[in-house]
């Protein structure tokens, strides 16, 4: 019911990975760099290479200090944690991670119910926050934290404006609450955009970025803030797992990460808006133009559902996912080429 379900050994090998960014696997180059990396009990502040990642995720975002964690979700988890006490409300959009991909965790770990805004793309208005804000009272739950995701995941990878940002979290910060940055494909947005990590980071307390997407490391995510607002998340951190111990080992492949594979996402990009295209011209889809690295193809039209369309794909060695009753998502990364862009924009063509 919850654990992976074993493979099917009748199925072909997957040939296409489209499921995810996460399905990257580290180069040899970044092998190599894990291999070589200086290691200490990180729990003591003797790693190196994670004291290095760190200073040097905080210099990219702006912030004072920052905390290697193993994944992104468990940034969001230790970000919420330590702005949040047990029935305070959180707001961000009806789509966010937080609400719909970890396991309900800001109420079950934080005890803090979250307010989802509606909005197309996974965005809101400044107008909507203002009126989503309610007086004091006794009578409600106090509402501590403004969460927003760059890029929006379930909005189809689409860019926030960096004025609607800055906005939002002067809204928030006059009413007294804090701010977070769901950074998962933040550097995604950065190279699409050419505005600066450390610009869209400025008005937020805390803000991360995960380096298993489209930077290509096995693990890790970095979360960063003032140096009060990290000092107070690392009780958070010992709480859900405490020492990472001789963490420099995976700090090394972010390190590597940031040195090799940032300004070629904007490969990924090109090859989604490629996808995009592609797909567009197949009858029964109806295809969003992607921002970035993420193509939602809706098959209502189709007359087929997209569990069938998966299957069909996951048949010719292609995997995708599926979202929701209607909608396909495909994912470009390091490990997918042009020509395989065109082999599953003809394999689609096959289906239909």
């Amino acid at each position: 019911m919850y654990a992976p379900l074993p493979l099917d050994p009748t199925a072909p090998p997957v040939t296409i990975n489209l499921f995810s960014d996460t399905q990257t696997r580290p180069s040899r180059a970044m092998r190599e760099a894990m291999l070589d990396a200086e290691v200490g009990d990180e729990q003591l502040g003797l790693d190196p290479t994670v004291n290095a990642l760190c200073a040097r995720v905080a210099a990219l975002l702006g912030k004072e200090a920052a905390m290697f964690l193993p994944s992104g979700a468990m940034c969001n988890s230790v970000a919420i944690l330590t702005h949040c006490r047990p029935g305070d409300e959180i707001i961000a959009h009806e789509s966010a991670h937080i609400i719909e991909a970890e396991g309900g965790a800001p109420w079950a770990l934080a005890g803090a119910r979250v307010h989802g805004l509606h909005g197309a793309r996974g965005f809101f208005t400044p107008d909507d926050l203002r009126a989503s804000l309610r007086a004091l009272s006794r009578y409600s739950a106090p509402q501590t934290l403004l969460e927003v995701e760059q890029t929006s995941n379930l909005g189809g990878g689409a860019i926030w404006p960096l004025d609607v940002l800055n906005q939002l979290a002067a809204i928030a910060h006059e009413a007294g609450m804090a701010t977070h940055m769901d950074g998962a494909r933040l550097m995604n947005a950065v190279v699409a955009s050419g505005i600066a990590a450390a610009d869209y980071a400025a008005p937020f307390d805390t803000v991360w970025i995960d380096f298993t997407k489209g930077l290509g490391a096995p693990l890790g995510a970095v979360l960063a803030g003032s140096a009060e607002v990290i000092d107070r998340a690392w009780r958070w951190k010992q709480r859900l797992g405490g020492a990472l111990r001789q963490a420099g080992i995976c700090a090394a492949a972010c390190l590597y990460a940031l040195d090799h594979n940032i300004d070629r996402l904007a490969e990924d990009h090109a090859n989604a808006r490629r996808l995009a295209a592609g797909l567009a011209g197949i009858a029964g889809l109806q295809v969003e133009t992607p921002e970035t690295n993420l193509v939602y193809a809706d098959v209502a039209a189709s007359g087929r559902s997209p569990n069938d369309w998966a299957a069909s794909l996951r048949a010719q060695g292609i995997m995708v996912s599926v979202m929701g009753r209607t909608r396909l998502r495909l994912c470009t990364h390091l490990d997918v080429t042009a020509g395989m862009i065109e082999a599953t924009i003809a394999a689609f063509a096959t289906i239909n």
